[in-house]
């Protein structure tokens, strides 16, 4: 793999990566995949986390009392900010439709659904810049489903597969069947249902390791690609096995009792929070007052576990969820990626907005009690860090976040989802 390292998560170093017991199923529903997709997506403000919501449910993390009031300034600086990004974006794509790399189609990927998710795109057609993108992305189809060039097959295909779902093309169904079929097919199932990598999915062929990181990629994208009871495909496509999938999740969770691993902290500081993978923190370790050593919880990982447990289709009140609701509220920030600094901390704020957006609280209550308007803390905090040409860019280069396309496009679709619900 060359340099390049397009996470969506802060990831494990020493590996080549790009930049992350319940009885409940995922549950599809009726009517047409795609169409309620879009729609989705769209009156939610989501960028593709929307389980619940569709459920008439709301994963609610404690608020403060009522929605706040919209702030038309803000709200009008953040279209200005997302104008300008798109621009920069437009201005620097390669000839040949992709952004940042031809190796890796989920970078193009990301820079597309900023596009598609963009305040006024239903009265607008849709710019070249996009059609060019769409064009390489679906270039990138293979033979076995997938959608990628050379490796790194798990995380290509789910973030591919989700921009095909939003452009919304009758035309493309056939390549989401396969590609969902292909991301089914990489998740681990070893036979033995203790084990922690029970039910996870890793990079692909070459690294089937699982890591939360890509399982949540995976779950987001074979959730909103389960086709409707009254599609036939023929052959039959397989589902998930979301229960091993869930088992796997709670194996990245510091939450004792639920997660027999004996990594798993129940101190103040971990518990409930998530890592990077069972007996894996990127955050690294802490030494507790008992003499015990925790594995460190971390931000970003923390709202891929939400996230997570809402694509497997757990119940708000189930402990596993609240756990990790509770550990996001107690380490709210906008300044930075909770015990992880400025590293990933584009992609913390990505996840972070499509959490809270799916939740849709107006007014979050922090540890010490303060309601806070985390929508506008988020917008401000991502405009004053908007470059002069339009454009975002990590002085922290850990998991290729000094690339200011996978930067932008990050931040533009935690913006677009703000905007629509300001």
């Amino acid at each position: 793999m060359p340099s390049v390292n397009l996470s969506l998560d802060p990831q494990n170093p020493h590996r080549k990566h790009v930049p992350m017991n319940s009885n409940s199923h995922c549950s599809g529903g009726g009517g047409r995949r795609l169409a309620r997709i879009i729609r989705l997506v769209r009156t939610a403000a989501l960028l593709m986390a929307t389980a619940f919501a569709a459920k008439g449910q709301q994963i609610n993390l404690p608020l403060g009392s009522l929605n706040p009031a919209t702030n038309t300034s803000v709200r009008n600086e953040v279209r200005h900010a997302i104008d300008k990004g798109l621009a920069w974006l437009e201005q620097n794509q390669n000839t040949n439709g992709f952004w940042s790399t031809p190796d890796h189609p989920a970078m193009t990927a990301l820079v597309l659904d900023a596009f598609v998710l963009r305040p006024g795109r239903e009265t607008k057609s849709e710019p070249a810049a996009v059609q060019k993108g769409y064009v390489y992305l679906m270039s990138c189809v293979q033979p076995d489903g997938g959608i990628y060039q050379k490796e790194l097959q798990s995380y290509n295909t789910s973030v591919s597969l989700m921009a095909i779902l939003l452009r919304n093309r009758p035309e493309d169904r056939a390549a989401i069947d396969m590609a969902r079929k292909f991301l089914i097919g990489l998740q681990v199932e070893s036979g033995d249902p203790t084990n922690p990598f029970n039910g996870g999915i890793g990079y692909g062929a070459a690294d089937k390791q699982p890591d939360l990181s890509n399982t949540v990629l995976a779950l987001e994208a074979i959730r909103y690609s389960k086709p409707p009871p009254d599609e036939k495909i023929i052959p039959a496509q397989p589902d998930l096995n979301w229960n091993a999938a869930i088992h796997f999740v709670q194996c990245c969770q510091n939450l004792p009792g639920l997660n027999s691993e004996k990594w798993a902290s129940d101190d103040p500081q971990n518990k409930g929070g998530f890592i990077y993978a069972p007996g894996n923190s990127l955050a690294g370790e802490t030494n507790l007052p008992s003499g015990k050593v925790a594995l460190r919880s971390y931000g970003s990982m923390g709202y891929a576990g939400l996230l997570s447990y809402v694509y497997a289709d757990l119940k708000p009140d189930d402990p596993r969820v609240t756990a990790v609701k509770e550990w996001l509220r107690t380490n709210y920030t906008v300044e930075e990626n909770p015990a992880m600094g400025d590293q990933g901390v584009y992609y913390y704020y990505f996840v972070m907005a499509k959490a809270l957006s799916l939740s849709d609280p107006g007014m979050l209550e922090t540890k010490n009690g303060q309601a806070v308007n985390w929508r506008e803390q988020l917008a401000l905090k991502l405009i004053n860090l908007q470059q002069a040409d339009g454009s975002w860019q990590n002085s922290n280069g850990r998991w290729w976040e000094k690339d200011p396309a996978l930067d932008s496009a990050f931040s533009l679709i935690a913006l677009d989802m703000i905007y629509n619900k300001m």
